[in-house]
């Protein structure tokens, strides 16, 4: 038996395994031992986790899968939270979850497999558990959009009741307002690009792609970063915006995940205490910079 098939034969009884692991079994160096690994998972013989264990990821065969529940300690915080939450519910939908566990999901690959649902003439994302098949999500999903139609109709039927009673209260007198008051301080938009331009070229940084979301306010560049070990290309958000809040860190985080790209996020605000927490939690991995 060669070594790959030993490898093979070690993982079927013992996965999921890590690199260290399977050297150990075999008696062989770590690299050579990672090569062969890389081998037997090119040709699909064996699978490979997102999940880290002390930086590395492990190797398993098909049919271990529901053993890898056994390494959820090693996932961070809000990964821990999406994980128990979609364990307890089987299918979660994507716009109804905070945006720090829409996030989350996104990187909890190995347990949250994502469904695309049309429905009326819409396309929505679920999050379904690795371990249940299609057949079973379907009638959470169905129950899932069914409440959604309810409270559509009970929004409705409430807002028409509303207009059939008589007023009972006397007219609100308009109150003028001094229009010398109240005036809100504004960033220029053109400057704040020109801002974003100077930055781009004062670090010589490529612009690729470039696509307004909000006028005047918010910008979706690819970009590509001179570095000493060669070009990379980064998901590029610029937002024109006093106050940056985690809606717009993870909004942006999974726009650039959808690309594969890590965020490099551009803002001339500040950012507020939950974002900031967040940061340096569960957003490591942006890079946000103050744009003057």
């Amino acid at each position: 038996m060669d070594k790959n098939e030993t490898i093979l034969s070690i993982i079927k009884e013992k996965g999921p395994l890590l690199p260290v692991q399977v050297s150990k079994e075999i008696d062989d160096n770590i690299l050579i031992t990672s090569a062969r690994l890389s081998e037997l998972l090119t040709a699909k013989h064996i699978k490979i986790s997102t999940i880290k264990v002390g930086g590395s990821p492990l190797y398993y065969s098909s049919g271990q899968e529901s053993k890898l529940q056994s390494f959820v300690g090693n996932l961070n915080g809000m990964e821990k939270k999406a994980y128990d939450l979609l364990l307890q519910n089987k299918v979660l939908k994507d716009t109804s979850q905070e945006p720090a566990i829409r996030v989350a999901l996104r990187q909890i690959k190995d347990f949250a497999v994502p469904l695309q649902v049309n429905y009326q003439d819409k396309s929505e994302i679920f999050w379904k558990w690795y371990l249940i098949d299609n057949r079973e999500t379907e009638p959470i999903i169905k129950n899932i959009l069914s409440k959604k139609e309810k409270t559509i109709q009970e929004r409705l039927v409430e807002n028409q009741e509303t207009q059939r009673v008589p007023g009972t209260q006397k007219p609100k007198e308009e109150i003028k307002k001094d229009p010398t008051t109240n005036i809100k301080k504004t960033t220029n938009p053109h400057q704040f690009f020109k801002n974003i331009h100077n930055f781009f070229d004062e670090n010589k940084i490529n612009i690729i792609e470039t696509k307004e979301v909000k006028k005047n306010s918010e910008t979706d560049f690819i970009v590509e970063l001179q570095t000493q070990i060669g070009n990379i290309k980064y998901s590029c958000k610029s937002k024109n915006k006093k106050k940056i809040n985690e809606a717009d860190l993870s909004s942006a985080l999974i726009h650039a995940q959808s690309k594969n790209l890590p965020l490099l996020f551009l803002t001339n605000g500040m950012l507020t205490k939950k974002a900031n927490e967040m940061l340096n939690n569960e957003f490591k991995n942006i890079i946000i910079k103050k744009i003057q």
